[in-house]
């Protein structure tokens, strides 16, 4: 992919599913990646050539320390993917609880403000960069039974959009992916909860969100790294403040089975 030989490519939650893929596939364009996860053990498996550090998103200090790091063994950066989240509960609203609430949020939108908050001036410096934060259809469309998910989806939206009016003059882009059901482990956890909150069994589920596209499939996490990979190339060069769905086109985002 065009200008991506060399690139100094971060991705939070980088060391497994959708964070992994797109890992694998910035490297087959030819750049260099950097991850950052609080999961010790996807971190201690990393592909060889890939530097990997253990970070809480969430932590400011921690963020700002990484980044300083990036800073002298880099020297700077050119792709962010800012792909931190976490499922949250799923639950009725009045079953939500506050301190729920925040560690979806948390984790979800301020993972993405930090990483953004810092790679911003590395990008300002070389005058050019692309940011790309990973949303959700649930940020499209609404989600029942998992408010703090999509409410926090629904926001990473809006700071993209800001950041890509912000850092536009500087010749940085933003954009959103949102990927739809995609099939692997987070995907089967909210597939369990889901089951067991609507009293149905797990395969049913699985067959309603399917129903809910109009090409009746989950997607693969390849898809959504794929789609990052154009967007952090040359190839999108004036595409900038976009929301763009890797979901099979979603119909129905709230499917009956």
């Amino acid at each position: 992919m065009r200008g991506l030989d060399n690139a100094r490519v971060l991705i939070t939650a980088g060391a497994s599913g959708i964070g992994r893929a797109m890992g694998e596939a910035f490297v087959a364009a030819g750049a260099r990646v950097w991850v950052t996860d609080i999961d010790r053990e996807a971190l201690a498996d990393l592909p060889k050539g890939w530097i990997g550090r253990r970070v809480d998103v969430t932590d400011e200090a921690a963020m700002a320390d990484l980044f300083k790091e990036l800073k002298v063994k880099w020297g700077g950066l050119d792709v962010l993917c800012a792909n931190a989240g976490v499922a949250g509960p799923t639950a009725l609203i009045e079953d939500v609880a506050l301190e729920d609430w925040r560690a979806c949020v948390s984790v979800n939108l301020e993972g993405a403000f930090l990483a953004a908050k810092f790679a911003a001036p590395m990008m300002k410096d070389r005058g050019a960069g692309s940011i790309v934060v990973t949303s959700s259809t649930a940020g499209q469309y609404g989600y029942p039974n998992r408010a703090p998910y999509a409410a926090a989806k629904w926001a990473v939206i809006g700071l993209m959009k800001t950041l890509a009016m912000e850092l536009g003059p500087h010749g940085i882009r933003a954009n959103a992916i949102c990927p739809g059901a995609v099939e692997g482990p987070r995907m089967e956890g909210v597939l369990a909860r889901e089951a067991a909150a609507k009293g149905m069994a797990r395969d049913e589920v699985y067959r309603g969100y399917a129903s809910g596209t109009s090409m009746g499939s989950f997607v693969e996490a390849a898809d959504i790294a794929d789609m990052a990979v154009f967007l952090g190339s040359d190839a999108a060069r004036l595409v900038s403040g976009q929301v763009i769905a890797v979901d099979g086109h979603t119909v129905n985002p709230d499917p009956k089975v």
